[in-house]
Formats: C-alpha cells, structure tokens, sequence
C-alpha cells in the first residue's frame, strides 16, 4: 500500500472479484434464459436423469427413479427459478461491485456476491452433483451425464467466492473502510 492512497492495493483484487461475479452473473442469466426460451431441452434432461432410464437399471438403485411428468416438471421449474434468481442476485452483485469500485461499500458487494455465488454452489454442488449425480446414478448414463458443466459450474462459483472473500490488503487485513460487517 501506498501513503498516498490507502486502498490502492486493494484494487485490482476487487477489479478481480467483480470481473469473476460478473461472469458468473452473466453465465447463470443466460443459463435461465435459454431453460425459459428453449424449455424442452433441458426439460428432456431433466426428466431422462430423474427416471434414470440410461442407467445399469440396478434394482438396487431403481426404487429411485421418479417417472411422473408432473413431479419431473415441477423439479425442472424449480430448477429455472433458482437458476432466475441467482442470476438476479448475482447481477445486484455486480452493480455493487461496480459501484465499490469508485467509492467503497465492498462489505455489501461482499455480501451479496456470497449469496448469489453460494445458490450458484448449492445448485450445481447439491443438486446436480450429489443428487443428480449420485441419487439418480447420472454418472452411469453416457447419454444423460451433466456431471462434468455441473463440477466446472460448481469450481468457477467457488473460486469465484474465494475471491470475494480474499484479504484486500498486502497485510492481510482489509481495506479502510471495508468491514463484513
């Protein structure tokens, strides 16, 4: 850090966290438009790993399957308006960021990245890693296997989250004026 300017160290780690928050905001945004705009994509992926039709048909890990349309649909909407807003909150994320960036505030920028950021984690981490992936066996499908978007979504929000939550200053401590509190 300079005498000059106090900050300035800090900068280009936040220059940093929102380049990182923006992108993920924009990455979860047109994720959600396209599931809304194209809605039977998704939809047929949705409801082919739920039924767990392309799997080894274990009859172990068949009582698992769910083939009601309606109960696939339902976790499919469920998964657009997570998907909505995340994006939302991560938007909301970036202004606040953008707005830090000329005159402080990153423990609100802060904040709310680590919301949006940790709905992003919960989605891919819990939802199609862990129940996607191993409740509805989608590992075994060659067909129906979004494990490998789903851990590159679940490592970019995480890294984007460290980031976030990265010391601003040289010292270790945060910035003048920026608390988590």
């Amino acid at each position: 850090m300079t005498a000059r300017n106090p900050g300035s160290a800090a900068r280009p780690l936040a220059v940093a966290a929102t380049g990182l928050v923006a992108t993920v905001a924009l990455y979860m945004a047109l994720v959600a438009f396209g599931n809304i705009t194209d809605f039977g994509t998704n939809q047929e992926f949705v409801r082919h790993v739920l039924a767990m039709e392309t799997t080894f048909k274990d009859e172990d890990l068949m009582w698992r399957a769910v083939e009601s349309r309606t109960v696939q649909d339902v976790a499919y909407v469920a998964i657009i308006v997570w998907e909505t807003v995340a994006a939302l909150v991560l938007i909301a994320a970036s202004v606040r960021w953008a707005v830090a960036l000329r005159g402080g505030g990153f423990a609100r920028a802060r904040r709310t990245a680590s919301l949006g950021l940790l709905m992003v984690l919960l989605l891919f981490g819990a939802g199609f890693i862990a129940v996607g992936g191993e409740w509805f066996a989608m590992w075994q499908s060659e067909d129906w296997n979004g494990l490998e978007a789903a851990t590159r979504n679940f490592l970019v929000a995480g890294l984007a989250l460290v980031v976030v939550h990265l010391p601003a200053g040289e010292d270790g401590r945060r910035a003048p004026g920026d608390s988590t509190r």
